[in-house]
């Protein structure tokens, strides 16, 4: 019989909100705050990265899994959905078209990236760390929250920013993007670490739960449990 949950679809909910925020909200403009360079989106897309280690740690790769493609379902279609409203004609009068699409008018190119970058980051973020779970018999939470994120991040940051932005940034500048995202979303996980354990700890309980990936099939291209 298939076990249902309580918080599950509450966490689903909360990452892909983040991610489609963090994607839609400052992914395409650098900042720079006390000297260090970084994107405006990186302040909060770890916050994907978060829920991503709470449901795999909890609930398993495989049904993490299933979150990793509805994010990327969530940001195929708000993509399309930007495109279309984009398109069509503006009323007469309307002065916003320009500021809607530089705000919304992400560029095939800087789409796909997004969407490739996320999805390998996060399906290698949650078998690490589900692999990770595995081999210290569930002890050391900390190094598997944040030696998954290192990994998972230091993907999503090599293939974003190439693929988006080179060519177009200047490559100094894209170089200090890349790396000052990275140290910024690997620092978060750091600082959340707390946190990290308060939740996780509270839907163990909660949940009764604690899945350990000891025979899951981690093929990517899954929806089963």
């Amino acid at each position: 019989m298939r076990r249902t949950y309580r918080y599950y679809d509450l966490i689903m909910a909360a990452f892909v909100t983040s991610l489609l925020c963090s994607n839609l909200i400052g992914v395409g403009k650098p900042v720079t705050i006390a000297g260090f360079t970084f994107g405006g989106g990186a302040l909060f897309f770890p916050l994907s990265y978060l829920f991503g280690d709470v449901l795999t740690e909890v609930y398993g790769y495989a049904r993490s899994r299933r979150v990793v493609w509805a994010g990327f379902a969530a940001v195929i279609f708000a993509s399309f959905m930007s495109w279309v409203v984009l398109t069509i004609p503006p009323a007469a009068g309307y002065t916003g078209q320009e500021a809607m699409e530089r705000v919304f008018g992400a560029t095939p190119r800087v789409t796909a990236a997004s969407m490739m970058a996320y999805f390998i980051g996060e399906l290698m973020n949650s078998f690490v760390l589900a692999k990770m779970k595995v081999f210290t018999e569930g002890r050391f939470l900390w190094a598997r929250t944040i030696g998954s994120t290192i990994v998972g991040e230091a993907v999503d940051s090599a293939l974003f920013y190439p693929l988006a932005f080179l060519g177009i940034l200047d490559q100094e500048l894209l170089l200090k993007v890349m790396l000052g995202n990275y140290v910024i979303k690997v620092a978060w996980e750091v600082l959340a670490t707390p946190l990290t354990y308060l939740v996780v700890n509270f839907l163990k309980r909660a949940e009764q739960e604690d899945y350990f990936d000891r025979d899951t099939n981690f093929t990517p291209f899954s929806l089963k449990d």
